[in-house]
C-alpha cells in the first residue's frame, strides 16, 4: 500500500517514466526526423507542464502541513505574556530536529492565588519525538497550577500524567522528565522543587563601582539562603581611581535536587525549598540542559556563564535574543538538543528588607 508520505515520489516516477516512454515511441517510430522532433518537444513541453502542476500542488500541500504544524507547536508552547504579577517575562525554544519550532523542551508561567508559578523542563530525547511527553507533563502544569496549594502537589499531577503517557503493557519505559519548579509571591520570595533540572541564574542589574579603597555603603540587591551564594563579578579589572559596571552572575541554588520524573515516585507531602527573594531588578534565567552541554566545532562548550555576565540584562526580551545569538555563533547552527531560555525580571515596587 502506498502510503501519504510516499506520494510525491510516486507522482515525479510517473511523470517522467511517461515521458520517457512518449520521447522513444517518437523517436523510434518511422518518419521524419523533424516531425519526430516536433512531436518530442510537445510531449516534453506537455510532461513539463504537468510537472509544474503537481509542484504547485504539493507545495500548497506542505504549506497548509506546516500551518497545521505551527499552529499545533503554539498550542504547546503558546506565547508568554510580557508582564504577570510584577514579572516581565521574555522565552525562546530552539529544536534540534531542522523545520521544528518546539521539541523536547518545556516552560510556562502562569499567575495563580498562590503567586506566579513557573515550569521549566527538558524530555529526555530531542526533536519530534520528544512532543507527546512533553504535552502531557505541560498540560498537566497548566491545569493543577491553579488548583493545587502546595508545589509538591502540582509535581505529583505532573508525574502520574507523565506515567499515563508512557504507560507501556509490554515493559516499563525509560522516558523521564527533568522538571524545576517555581513559585513567586508577591513580597518576591522564591520557592522551588528541583527534579534533575540545571538550577536558574540570578543576575544583578550593572552596578556602578567606586573607586578603590572607597567605602561601598549601597545595600546587596539580593539577599538569598543555602549554599554557593557567594557574589562572582564580570571580567576585567578595576584600576586605580577608576570605576566599571560589572553584571553579577550567581546559581540560585534551592538546596536538594530530587531525581527526574519518571525515575522514582514523587513523595506525598513534598515540600518546596526556600530559594530567598527577588528584589526588583533582579533577574532570574532558566535554561535547560542544552544550552551549557552546546558545543563547537571543536568540542569547547557553550560559555553560559561568560556570556551572562557580558550580555546588558536591561530587558528579559533583549537577553534571551543575545544569548540566543551566541549560542547560534557558537554552534554554527548545528545544534544536537533542544534549548529552552526563559528570563523573569522582577519589576514590583521597592520594598523595605
Amino acid at each position: 500500500m502506498i502510503t501519504c508520505a510516499e506520494m510525491p515520489r510516486v507522482r515525479r516516477v510517473c511523470v517522467l517514466a511517461w515521458g520517457g516512454a512518449a520521447v522513444s515511441w517518437e523517436l523510434s517510430a518511422p518518419g521524419r526526423l523533424g516531425t519526430s522532433l516536433a512531436s518530442c518537444a510537445a510531449f516534453l513541453l506537455l510532461a513539463a507542464g504537468c510537472a509544474l502542476h503537481i509542484r504547485r500542488g504539493l507545495m500548497a500541500e506542505l504549506r497548509r502541513s506546516q500551518e497545521i504544524a505551527d499552529a499545533a507547536q503554539r498550542a504547546l508552547l503558546r506565547p508568554l505574556p510580557g508582564r504577570i504579577g510584577g514579572l516581565t517575562l521574555a522565552a525562546a525554544q530552539l529544536s534540534a530536529s531542522r523545520g521544528a519550532a518546539v521539541g523536547g523542551d518545556l516552560y510556562e508561567a502562569v499567575p495563580t492565588a498562590y503567586g506566579v508559578r513557573v515550569v521549566i523542563g527538558d524530555v529526555r530525547g530531542h526533536g519530534l519525538p520528544a512532543l507527546g511527553a512533553a504535552a502531557a507533563v505541560l498540560g498537566a502544569f497548566r491545569e493543577a497550577a491553579y488548583d493545587e496549594p502546595a508545589l509538591g502537589g502540582v509535581l505529583v499531577r505532573m508525574e502520574r500524567a507523565l506515567a499515563r503517557h508512557v504507560r507501556d503493557p509490554e515493559g516499563p519505559s525509560e522516558e523521564f522528565v527533568t522538571v524545576l519548579l517555581l513559585q513567586i509571591v508577591e513580597d518576591g520570595s522564591v520557592t522551588a522543587l528541583n527534579c534533575g533540572h540545571p538550577w536558574p541564574y540570578l543576575l544583578r542589574e550593572p552596578q556602578p563601582l567606586e573607586p578603590c579603597g572607597a567605602r561601598r555603603s549601597a545595600p546587596q540587591a539580593f539577599e538569598a539562603r543555602g549554599p554557593g551564594r557567594s557574589p562572582r563579578s564580570g571580567r576585567g579589572g578595576v584600576g586605580k581611581g577608576s570605576a566599571r559596571r560589572v553584571t553579577d552572575v550567581r546559581t540560585f541554588d534551592g538546596g536538594e535536587t530530587l531525581p527526574p520524573l519518571g525515575v522514582v515516585p514523587v513523595p506525598d507531602g513534598l515540600a518546596g525549598a526556600d530559594c530567598g527573594h527577588l528584589w526588583p531588578g533582579d533577574v532570574l534565567f532558566l535554561h535547560t540542559d542544552g544550552a551549557e552541554d552546546a558545543r563547537d566545532p571543536a568540542g569547547c562548550f557553550f560559555p553560559l556563564r561568560s556570556v551572562l555576565a557580558e550580555r546588558p540584562a536591561d530587558t528579559p526580551a533583549r537577553l534571551v535574543a543575545g544569548v540566543h545569538a551566541a549560542l547560534l555563533h557558537h554552534t554554527r547552527g548545528q545544534l544536537t538538543d533542544d534549548v529552552a531560555l526563559l528570563v523573569l525580571r522582577s519589576d514590583r515596587s521597592d520594598r523595605s528588607r
